[in-house]
């Protein structure tokens, strides 16, 4: 196992852990209740792309990063960790851009498969929506080595992270023949 890589504080982690992830569900539903009108010059659903790009990205480094603390590398499993929440950050800035740019889109899917695509974005969102302050709690435990709760954590993180990633990508796919 690691050393801790920073000073155990759980009152101020808490309290940051918390206020951050309420500050971000907070401006994802805020923005995306507004729409700017603006010509970039491009495609505003590159963002869209970008996204599906990064959470393809994500979910293979989760599975990479898994593997690796099965077989012992923790070094290796916390650069893969980190860069994955670095990724999720690129990626919640590009997904607000993209809701900003083009608004809501209506998925235009019929029969089963609509129930299908509605079936995997309301899990989506409602997942996406709660995992922020488990991946943070996770890491805040990893950070302080505090291996036991780490474990627990990451036991219903890894998954629900993985789900969210893989379930972005499948949304995208099936959203985006009715980007206009």
């Amino acid at each position: 196992m690691l050393p801790p890589s920073i000073k155990k504080n759980d009152r101020l982690a808490k309290a940051l852990i918390y206020t951050v992830s309420f500050v971000v569900f907070a401006a994802v539903v805020f923005l995306s209740r507004f729409k700017l009108e603006a010509d970039l010059g491009f495609d505003i659903h590159i963002f869209a792309k970008l996204n599906a790009f990064i959470n393809s990205i994500v979910a293979f480094l989760l599975l990479v990063a898994l593997l690796a603390v099965k077989q012992g590398k923790y070094r290796l499993h916390k650069r893969i960790m980190l860069l994955s929440i670095v990724l999720s950050v690129i990626f919640l800035i590009s997904y607000i851009c993209h809701h900003l740019l083009s608004g809501n889109t209506v998925y235009g899917g019929t029969g089963t498969i609509r129930y299908v695509y509605f079936f995997i974005l309301i899990t989506h969102i409602f997942l996406a929506a709660v995992i922020l302050p488990f991946i943070l709690f996770t890491s805040y435990r990893a950070l302080i080595a505090e291996w036991p709760g780490h474990r627990r954590l990451a036991r219903i993180t890894w998954p629900v992270w993985f789900y969210v990633s893989v379930t972005g990508v499948i949304v995208y796919l099936m959203i985006s023949p009715f980007y206009t």
